[in-house]
């Protein structure tokens, strides 16, 4: 192939992306990361190809061919080599930590036997061989280690906190339960998101989210000025015994499912909604205070139940409106955080039942993790103007 520049795309791949599409994707993807190999050993070295240096710490010493299984199939890469250093590039190494946890989770369930043919399958298929007791013990400890520095590293000043939980399915004892995944995000001093933190537990009970949020306080979490969640009642009792003094959003999406629940007839139902759509979406809190009041009035007789639900609930989604405007629309509900967690569904769905708690908190922290990472390289989420 020619290439136009020492490390562009050849002229000829180009070409075949633009009239065959995506049946070109693993040529595309072994020649960008056979490129990024080759600039990452240039670094390494320190000069340019055929380039003399006094200052030359190792040498280039041709490429040897490594065959990967990945999600578009098996792929040979020309990895480059250096003389006598212990270098190897970080574009195969990463693999990505989600991809690795995936694949530990799955041969866990391969050798304990809970596996089934089409399991055994997809662990082949995604690992590109057989795996052995010993292959997993040494990958899940190396992926441990790993994932335990994450979830206890230091934290920083957080202004606004997101909580939330989903559950997954684990076989314990041979009986299979649903166990809690509790997660925090957060918008850093910089208007950046994170993932904060995340931990499995056996149901989202007080005790549970309390030990949650004493251990992101522990790491440091501090400067916390609002906290966005649903009204489950352990997380409620946690919420006041950790952080009592920080004001409380809760989630006005939540908020708008649960009205429903006290709405006596399905044709008032989009009229409910409506309503308080308009409420939310008020200008400011004394208006919103207002049209609220009216509202509650006008079901106090036709639908006493649900005007008694709104006037004690309502007001609780309306903390925001004494936050900056610009900020509003991102804090308040917890959407964000729900697309996260559709995102580990996404990927834990594969797995099905986790075969322990550790293999789901393995999966869980890997996929997370590489998503705070993305959200901490991105723009800024909320801007610092009125912070």
């Amino acid at each position: 192939m020619t290439y136009i520049g020492d490390y562009t795309l050849p002229q000829e791949l180009l070409e075949e992306i633009s009239e065959e599409g995506f049946d070109v994707l693993p040529q595309l993807i072994t020649t960008v990361i056979n490129t990024a190999m080759r600039l990452e050993r240039q670094k390494y070295l320190g000069v340019e190809p055929y380039q003399r240096s006094e200052t030359l710490v190792d040498y280039a010493n041709g490429y040897k061919p490594k065959t990967v299984a990945t999600r578009v199939g098996k792929l040979t890469f020309d990895v480059p080599q250096v003389r006598e250093g212990d270098f190897y590039p970080s574009a195969l190494e990463k693999g990505t930590r989600s991809e690795r946890a995936l694949k530990v989770a799955l041969a866990e369930m391969y050798i304990q036997g809970v596996s089934t043919r089409k399991v055994a399958a997809i662990t082949e298929q995604l690992c590109g061989f057989e795996v052995s007791s010993s292959q997993v013990s040494a990958a899940t400890a190396q992926l441990d280690e790993q994932f335990d520095a994450w979830r206890e590293r230091p934290l920083d000043q957080i202004r606004y906190l997101y909580l939330d939980a989903r559950y997954e399915k684990v076989r314990q004892d041979g009986i299979v339960k649903d166990i809690a995944v509790l997660i925090a995000t957060g918008v850093n001093a910089e208007g950046k998101r994170e993932v904060l933190g995340v931990s499995t537990s056996t149901s989202e009970h007080e005790v549970h989210w309390r030990e949650f949020l004493q251990s992101l306080v522990k790491r440091g979490l501090h400067g916390v000025e609002l906290i966005i969640s649903d009204a489950h009642a352990g997380l409620k009792i946690a919420r006041t015994a950790v952080f009592g003094g920080v004001p409380w959003q809760r989630c006005q999406a939540h908020l708008q499912r649960n009205a429903q629940a006290y709405v006596p007839k399905v044709e008032m139902k989009a009229q409910v909604a409506a309503e308080i759509r308009a409420i939310f979406n008020a200008p400011n809190q004394q208006t919103a205070g207002a049209m609220l009041n009216q509202i509650v009035d006008e079901y106090h007789t036709s639908a006493p139940k649900l005007a008694l639900w709104l006037e004690e609930n309502i007001p609780q989604g309306l903390t925001i409106f004494a936050f900056p405007q610009t900020h509003q629309r991102l804090i308040r509900t917890t959407n964000g955080l729900e697309r996260l967690n559709r995102e580990i569904k996404r990927r834990t769905q594969v797995v099905s039942i986790f075969p322990n708690d550790q293999s789901c908190l393995r999966l869980v922290t890997a996929i997370v993790s590489e998503i705070s990472d993305d959200w901490l390289a991105a723009k800024t989420y909320i801007k610092s103007s009125g912070l």
